[in-house]
């Protein structure tokens, strides 16, 4: 048996948990660092007199960063390793939320959300990877699911942060807060992430057979006397490019890409704009950040429970589900909020599901692409999804600003969630997948 066919086929130990445990961390800090600016957007906006479309480039301009790292980024995962690339994005990503902090106007602001994003794109694509690669065949959906938990868990915290800090301190310490705590994650990941096992199979850097047979000892699977045979593997980020459009995975890429830009475009409305939106609606602030906080806690349950049903069922089919579902909640949300209960409890569902749609797209993807090109892949649906997502919240700032209802924007995200589930449907149940299997043996 080969170490590839060990690690898919063994046990969940405590040192695989283990990593995916770190990945979840990682999760955690980027969804603080993404959805700091939704939390702290009130403030900014009063404090330096925004219009609705100037609130909303500042929301998408982290994004905008997200795709850059994600696109440009993360594809140097898969040639110099995934674990130097995040150590790297970390120390981006903490120092531009610390300046965040000390910015002096929107201009610059901005520019550190997009600084902090590229980070944040590296980090996503090569964890959400890491995550995939260290959990066996059974438990791999649920261990991606389980790490896009973290986003959710880290988005809460910013919003409770958000809440205690904003009314004593100000909008910059929230910022400060988020780039104290990613700054100290650095040593963290640096003490208990591994390199990934398929990057040293198939790549084969320097000292890869010991690193390969320590990683195999720790996780008590079979020690390699040699490295496998070539892999064939693309030979530069270009190449790696082109592979995904190759004809055994046109198809796929092209569906993946889709599905990512609707679902990335309607999660960073709802979770971008939804504070903002239930105050328009007629709640208070504190009411609209309590919405938004909700969001993110119904997503850590909802992320989950997408994992534990993708052990029983097909992902594909639990995701068109969970499409679904989504778009009926979002059409009937707004009108809710003549009832706080009830639109806070609606905000919790919709949070689960809309949660739940981003962990089942990252969960289908790192299996389509073997491990010459895996975090090439993620990378680009990753960044082709932040498209939508950079475009969600910027148009509905324009919306708003020529008179459109929050009613209105709710209802055109829950078409284009209906719209992804029809899209979806033209990715086989069975996914063709390019296994490095044969690559590693």
């Amino acid at each position: 048996m080969s170490v590839r066919e060990a690690l898919d086929d063994g046990p969940m130990t405590r040192f695989r948990w283990g990593v995916v445990a770190v990945c979840v961390l990682l999760n955690m800090i980027d969804g603080f660092d993404v959805l700091v600016m939704a939390f702290t957007a009130a403030s900014v906006t009063a404090e330096w007199g925004l219009t609705g479309a100037q609130t909303g480039l500042l929301l998408s301009a982290g994004l905008v960063g997200m795709a850059l790292g994600s696109l440009l980024v993360a594809p140097w995962a898969d040639r110099i390793g995934r674990r130097p690339v995040i150590l790297g994005c970390l120390a981006v990503a903490s120092a531009a939320m610390l300046l965040s902090s000390a910015a002096q106007g929107p201009l610059q602001l901005g520019l550190l959300r997009v600084v902090t994003g590229v980070g944040i794109g590296g980090i996503l694509a090569s964890s959400n990877v890491i995550a995939s690669e260290y959990a066996n065949r059974r438990w791999r959906g649920f261990a991606v699911s389980l790490n896009s938990t973290g986003y959710a868990l880290g988005a809460t915290l910013g919003g409770v942060v958000a809440a205690v800090l904003i009314g004593g301190q100000g909008w910059r310490a929230v910022f400060l807060f988020g780039g104290v705590v990613t700054l100290v994650a650095i040593p963290l990941v640096f003490w208990r992430l591994p390199e990934s096992l398929d990057f040293l199979l198939s790549r084969r850097p320097a000292g890869a057979l010991d690193r390969v047979n320590a990683l195999a000892a720790r996780m008590g699977l079979p020690v390699q006397d040699r490295l496998p045979d070539a892999t064939g593997a693309p030979g530069g980020v270009g190449a790696g490019f082109r592979a995904l459009l190759s004809p055994a995975l046109r198809r796929t890429t092209l569906v993946l890409w889709a599905v990512f830009f609707g679902v990335m475009a309607g999660f960073y409305f709802v979770t971008s704009w939804t504070p903002t939106l239930l105050v328009e609606a007629g709640l208070t602030p504190g009411q609209g950040i309590a919405g938004g906080t909700l969001l993110n806690v119904g997503g850590i349950f909802g992320a989950a429970l997408l994992g534990l049903l993708a052990t029983r069922f097909a992902l594909r089919s639990v995701l068109i589900g969970y499409l679904l579902v989504t778009a009926a909640l979002l059409a009937v949300f707004i009108a809710s909020t003549s009832s706080l209960a009830v639109a806070l409890a609606l905000g919790a569902l919709i949070g689960l599901f809309v949660n739940g749609c981003v962990a089942g797209i990252y969960a289908l993807t790192p299996g389509v692409y073997d491990a010459g090109v895996r975090t090439t892949g993620v990378g680009t649906a990753l960044g082709i999804g932040r498209a939508g997502a950079i475009l969600a919240p910027a148009l509905a700032g324009i919306f708003l600003d020529a008179g459109a209802t929050p009613q209105n924007l709710y209802l055109v995200v829950g078409a284009v969630f209906v719209a992804v589930a029809a899209v979806l449907t033209l990715l086989p149940a069975a996914a063709p997948v390019a296994t490095p299997a044969k690559e590693l043996t």
